[in-house]
């Protein structure tokens, strides 16, 4: 099978792809009407961004005087490289399954698509996935399986990451969450590429779709959960600068219990699907898992500032992948 995606072929409507990377690295052009619905889908999405921001702003304008403009900083590009270990996460998925976009396409279908989550419900940052991946030429079958065992991921690696150390964040900690120790194992097991691999093919079979181009592999999911620690360990980074700032102690387990206690309210906020971008879930999350290492107040503050850095580093993000798109020229090569 094709692991490398070109031109589509034109016998038998497959879906299968040449092996062309420079005609790959340039999207179709869409129609006026496409156009115009493109267009109006993401203006929606950027203005419930912008709600999002605004409500988050109210909370946590009277409070960021408590923190300097460095360390605020130094958290936003913790945020950054997060949010970019993801994206890498989740094209290293896409790429296991055989569909390889080149760099700035699949930085357009995940930055842009991302943006959909700050809808409420969760079918939105697919939707958006699926839509943009036909423009480079990307199955709709592959973009929706990539970002369905992207998230079974996400969460997997998150309580991975988060119940381990979730004894180290006090009782209440423990009484809130001990129910996460059940669901890991299970979670794990439905995240090994055997049972993923008959998942989708049994969806796919009663969808009448045809297969995916490849199955998924042990090394790829490997790699895949490599890239979400590491963006795990970004995002604790950030929650540990935050509360050091604020006046929390502590050098190595103060960072393991903000990088646990995030990843456990991550994980809990998707879980969750309807919220826009587990709005609330998460903060309350960590109002509980953090309440034994530093005050209900700085735990409020590192929340919600926290969540600020997070839609501004999703804004930055798609704005990049746009600015970067619209740089490619008609006679680029194709990227990785």
């Amino acid at each position: 099978m094709p692991c490398r995606w070109g031109s589509v072929s034109a016998v038998a409507g497959t879906d299968r792809l040449a092996d062309q990377p420079a005609a790959a690295d340039l999207p179709t052009r869409p129609g006026r009407w496409g156009t115009v619905l493109r267009l109006a889908v993401g203006g929606v999405f950027l203005a419930a961004v912008a709600v999002v921001l605004a409500g988050q702003w109210r909370q946590a304008r009277p409070l960021l005087g408590l923190l300097s403009l460095p360390i605020l900083l130094a958290a936003f590009a913790m945020v950054l490289g997060g949010i970019f270990a993801t994206f890498r996460a989740w094209r290293a998925v896409l790429a296991d399954l055989g569909a390889v976009p080149p760099v700035t396409g699949a930085m357009r279908i995940f930055y842009l698509g991302q943006l959909g989550k700050y809808l409420p419900g969760s079918l939105w940052p697919v939707l958006a996935q699926m839509r943009l991946g036909r423009d480079y030429r990307v199955p709709p079958r592959a973009s929706g399986a990539a970002f369905v065992v992207f998230m079974l991921l996400v969460v997997g690696t998150g309580l991975l990451v988060g119940v381990p150390v979730i004894p180290l964040l006090g009782r209440g900690a423990v009484d809130g969450y001990r129910w996460l120790a059940l669901v890991l194992p299970l979670l794990v097991l439905a995240v090994t590429p055997p049972v993923l691999n008959r998942v989708l093919g049994l969806a796919l079979r009663l969808a009448r779709r045809p297969p995916l181009p490849a199955p998924l592999s042990v090394p790829g999911v490997l790699r895949v959960v490599g890239w979400l620690v590491a963006s795990w360990a970004c995002y604790g980074v950030q929650l540990y600068l935050l509360a050091r700032q604020l006046g929390a102690g502590g050098g190595a387990l103060l960072w393991l219990q903000c990088t646990g206690a995030f990843a456990a309210a991550f994980a809990g906020g998707l879980l969750l699907v309807v919220a826009p971008a587990g709005a609330g879930v998460r903060e309350a999350a960590l109002l509980l898992l953090l309440g034994s290492t530093v005050t209900a107040p700085r735990a409020a503050v590192i929340a919600v500032v926290s969540r600020l850095l997070f839609v501004v580093g999703d804004l930055s993000w798609a704005g990049a992948a746009v600015l970067v798109g619209r740089r490619r020229r008609p006679a680029g090569s194709g990227g990785g």
